[in-house]
Order: structure tokens, then sequence, then C-alpha cells
């Protein structure tokens, strides 16, 4: 009766474990297109191939065009079907979002307003759990990262000499609408928190993040001595988001994560640069996520090029981080950043 009793136990114990220990990975790819593909010979088919060969289960998209009328992620969908794939998405502008797992519901949280940023949401239930889900594409204007340079963010020529004036830098990043939309992000995730869901945010923001501008990067990458506390990464951070990448890889000496100007074989230095006599390096792409007890972050990699160009040259890092060079031809003057978790049944 005893040794019954304690094969009865394993038996339970392991239909618990079984039942509600389950972890299953969720794969978060941030992915600027740069025009759709548009920029590089072949670019939508590279942009394909990408996500054929990653799989994400989660993607967030800049720069949809829905260009001569034709539905990007329809068209997007479409084709990866015809390689295997199902996906689930809804028409964007600016900002898209697909998903292998069906879309409840997706809506705008910030507009498009000639050309200063989208933010959209969807939300999509994996596997019982309700998923939040933020697609950004920040204003591009009053690039002000540019400033410690030597270059002008709005006109983007060379300078007589740095701006590296704090409040100088701050005062131009304030006059995008980036910090306005994630204010806009910040306010509308309050609720869906409350609501218990899972919530991730991924997108191109245009911007730097407080946490690579530091004491130990003052002299490194053009920041020319410059310690900045950027905005919308501050704003987040406050909030409570998560940058996953640092979070991951907390040292932007040996992980600084650049996404941005990437090399690309196929398009000629000239249109990938818009400093040529800086080192305009920077991690603008980012997957934010709220901590929740489902949510695990297990490993996050930088998509695309080893290369990327260096004061107008292509140049390969020699950094710690983690690349997948995936889709040929790589569609875009960015790298993609892909963050796995573990999300608990």
């Amino acid at each position: 009766m005893k040794r019954h009793r304690i094969f009865i136990s394993i038996i339970l114990l392991f239909f618990f474990v079984k039942t509600f220990g389950e972890e299953r990975e969720l794969k978060v790819l941030q992915f600027n297109i740069w025009q759709e593909g548009t920029m590089v010979e072949n670019g939508f088919f590279g942009i394909v191939r990408t996500i054929v060969l990653l799989e994400p289960d989660l993607i967030t998209f800049s720069e949809v065009r829905n260009y001569d009328g034709v539905d990007f992620i329809a068209r997007l969908l479409s084709e990866l079907k015809t390689e295997g794939l199902s996906y689930y998405g809804e028409s964007g502008i600016d900002a898209g979002i697909i998903s292998k797992y069906p879309i409840e519901r997706q809506e705008v949280v910030f507009p498009l307003n000639d050309d200063h940023g989208t933010v959209l949401k969807a939300i999509i239930k994996i596997c019982g759990k309700s998923v939040t889900l933020y697609s950004a594409h920040l204003d591009y204007t009053r690039y002000a990262c540019y400033l410690p340079r030597g270059y002008d963010g709005n006109t983007w020529r060379k300078m007589d000499a740095p701006v590296l004036n704090v409040e100088s830098i701050l005062k131009m990043n304030r006059e995008s609408q980036r910090d306005e939309a994630v204010v806009a992000i910040i306010e509308d995730a309050v609720n869906e928190r409350n609501r218990g869901n899972i919530v991730i945010l991924g997108g191109d923001f245009n911007e730097p993040s407080h946490l690579d501008w530091i004491e130990e990067t003052k002299y490194l990458y053009g920041h020319n001595g410059a310690i900045v506390p950027w905005d919308c990464s501050i704003l987040l951070t406050k909030f409570g988001f998560k940058d996953s990448y640092r979070e991951m890889f907390p040292d932007p000496v040996t992980h600084p994560g650049f996404t941005f100007p990437s090399d690309n074989k196929g398009v000629p230095v000239g249109k990938l640069t818009w400093a040529p006599n800086a080192d305009e390096r920077e991690r603008i792409d980012f997957v934010y996520f709220i901590p929740h007890k489902c949510l695990h972050l297990k490993d996050a990699f930088i998509v695309g090029s080893r290369c990327s160009i260096v004061k107008g040259k292509r140049e390969k890092e020699s950094c710690e981080d983690h690349f997948l060079f995936y889709g040929c031809p790589w569609p875009s003057d960015h790298k993609g950043v892909m963050i796995l978790f573990t999300l608990s049944m």
C-alpha cells in the first residue's frame, strides 16, 4: 500500500511538472527592412529568406511602405506560405507586425504624422497567455547623436566642430517626436501590464540608449567625451521596461550591439553612411520587455553582417557580440536584433 501511494505521488508530480512546468521558446525579431527591401537588389527575397532561416515567432518591422498600393504584410504572408511557413498579420504603415500565432487585435498607438513615427500594438494569444506586442518606428529627424560626431542631426551636414554640451544635445533630441511616441507607449502599456499581459516592445528608435553612452564609452565610437542620458531609454527604464540586449550583455564595450549603419555588400558605401567622416555606429534597434513571471530572457543576437560602416569604410567588428548572418542578399542598412525568451506555461 505504501509503495502504491509513493507510485501515485510520483505520477501526480510528473503530471504537475508536465502540465505546469513546460516552457516554450519565444523568438522575437526587430527588423528594419529599409523601404521594404527596395533599396537592395532582390531585397524582398532577402527579407523572406531571413525569416525562413530564423523562423521568429514574433517580428516587428520598421519601414513598411505599401508601395504602389500593394499591402506589404499581405504580400509577405503569401510568400512565406509558399515557403511552408504560416504567419499572421494585418496591414501596417511605417511599422508592422507578423506572428506565428493568431493576432486577436491590432491598433495604432501613436499615429504616423508627417513621417515623425508610428507605433502599432497587437494582442496575441500564445498557449493561453496574452502577449501585447508593440512595434515602433520612431521619428528619424533631429538625430541628435550626430552632434558629438560633428554632424548636424537635421541637415546631416558636417559642422565646423562637434557639439558636446549635453543640454544642447538633448534640446535637439527633444525637438523630435520620439519622446512623445514613447510616452504614448507607456500610457498604453499601463493598462496592458495591469491586465497581467506579457508586454514586449520592438523597434527602430532612431535614438541611442543611455546604457551605451556612459563613462566607459565616452571616448569610443565617436562620442568624443560625451555622456548622454538619452530620453527614450530613460523613460522606458523608469516605467519598468528592460532593454533585453543590455540585460543579456551589460557591457557596451565588449558587446556594443551596433545595428546601424550595417555593411551591405549589395550597396555602395556612399548609400550606407550619413556621416562619412565619423564613426557613426549606434545601437538604435531594440527589443524591450516588462518583467513577467512567465517570461524569461534566454539569449540575444545581432542579425546581419559582422561588418559595419566606419568613417565611410567597411570594417569588420572585433567585438564579442553574437552574430547570426542570414538572408542573401541582406535587405537593409540596419542589422536586426533577435531575442530568445522562454515562455512558461
